[in-house]
């Protein structure tokens, strides 16, 4: 089958009109585009995704940045930048076993103390029993306390009779008395007495 052939409008060829009419002359193809080669194809593709690698890039340094490049935008009298916040993971600690440790602790023997036996010194006023409340032996005193002298005395018994009275004496200045177990020893207005031997 025959495609038919259009042309143009002018005269008919049998006419002797020139070609360019009506009917002699052809119609021109519709203009193609070019077609791209793979090549150039190959470019497109690696430069649009160099563009976004480079678009990324300059978003993330502008967003994060370097500490250098903090202190350029600083001195540069730039805006400050927001504090950075590093987040680690905080490794949880385990508890240290707990250890219990018994002790038995073990008692310490009880102080010896002295038996609070007869005092050795004793005050220049009272009646004493000799072997119970104070030792037998030497005492000695510096005197009287006041204007009416030191006196003491040697009883056989508590009893306060004359008859009873072993020894006795005022003192105006230092004296001794020897005393034995047994004896009730009286001292009235006397200094301190202490044992000397």
């Amino acid at each position: 089958m025959n495609t038919p052939n259009f042309q143009s409008p002018g005269p008919h060829p049998s006419s002797g009109a020139q070609p360019g009419g009506w009917y002699g002359a052809a119609v021109p193809p519709a203009p193609q585009r070019p077609r791209k080669s793979s090549h150039a194809k190959a470019w497109l593709t690696h430069g649009a995704a160099a563009f976004v690698a480079l678009f990324l890039g300059v978003g993330i340094g502008a967003s994060g940045g370097s500490d250098a490049g903090k202190t350029d935008a600083k001195a540069e009298g730039g805006a400050k930048p927001g504090p950075t916040v590093t987040v680690t993971g905080a490794a949880k600690a385990r508890p240290a076993p707990t250890v219990t440790k018994t002790v038995t602790a073990k008692p310490k023997p009880p102080k010896k103390t002295k038996a609070p036996g007869p005092a050795t010194s004793f005050s220049g006023d009272g009646e004493y029993l000799v072997g119970e409340d104070i030792q037998a032996g030497t005492y000695k005193t510096s005197g009287a306390e006041g204007s009416f002298g030191c006196y003491w005395e040697r009883a056989k018994d508590a009893s306060g009779e004359f008859g009873s009275i072993i020894a006795n004496n005022n003192l105006d200045g230092p004296g001794r008395v020897t005393l034995n177990k047994g004896e009730y020893f009286k001292t009235n207005r006397c200094a301190e007495w202490k044992r000397t031997g």
